[in-house]
């Protein structure tokens, strides 16, 4: 994609949806570590509703391993893969107590050091908690970047690569918010709603998806 278009494609963007934030529900830095972590192969509607009693009752790092394992799990039962994520929260907690006071470091190689904490979560807390322009490619920005052409590539790790190279200023910020939204309400997976898309004609994927027959109205 030429430079120009990136600039605009991220300007309409921007104009549809002028403060992108994460649809993760959290009350301070450790919590939203803790439901990036869960968001993994689950929703993040799914991941709210089993938190929202968690973090009213749990929101340090002391706190949950107080919980305990068992009782983390019948918090999360709800969420997929939950008896591994359970111990990866437990043992991140233990973690953050050990070498970080408790803390959630402002660090990208500390955090993946924590145990269930990969590349694309360390962006995420990074970009939301600590305000780094990071780009934290999930299915939704792998598939945008592809299908676009803004930023093609055969891993999550190159995909990120282009993108730190190509999104301009003032977009970089909220660029993966950006993206992510976009894949998950417009350019789905499986049918994209091309139709409504407010960067459609600067996208090159082909077929482009019709609009869904309108409803016969009733006499």
């Amino acid at each position: 994609m030429k430079r120009a278009d990136v600039v605009e494609f991220f300007r309409l963007l921007a104009e549809d949806n002028p403060h992108p934030e994460t649809e993760l529900e959290s009350v301070n830095d450790y919590t939203l570590l803790v439901a990036v972590v869960l968001s993994a192969q689950a929703t993040d509607a799914g991941v709210n509703k089993a938190t929202r009693a968690l973090f009213a009752q749990v929101d340090t790092p002391q706190k949950m391993v107080a919980l305990g394992l068992d009782g983390l799990k019948q918090h999360i039962r709800t969420i997929g893969l939950f008896n591994n994520k359970a111990k990866n929260v437990i043992a991140l907690s233990e973690a953050l107590i050990a070498d970080h006071g408790g803390q959630v470091p402002e660090d990208r190689d500390a955090l993946e050091k924590l145990p269930g904490v990969g590349r694309k979560t360390a962006n995420v807390v990074m970009n939301v908690a600590f305000g780094h322009e990071t780009f934290a490619v999930d299915t939704h920005i792998f598939r945008v970047g592809n299908r676009t052409g803004l930023a093609r590539g055969k891993t999550p790790n190159t995909v990120e690569s282009v993108l730190e190279r190509v999104v301009p200023q003032p977009f970089r910020l909220h660029a993966h918010h950006w993206l992510i939204l976009h894949g998950r309400y417009i350019c789905k997976a499986r049918r994209p709603e091309c139709w409504r898309c407010p960067v459609e004609h600067l996208c090159p994927f082909r077929p482009k998806t019709p609009p869904p027959p309108q409803k016969a109205a009733s006499v």
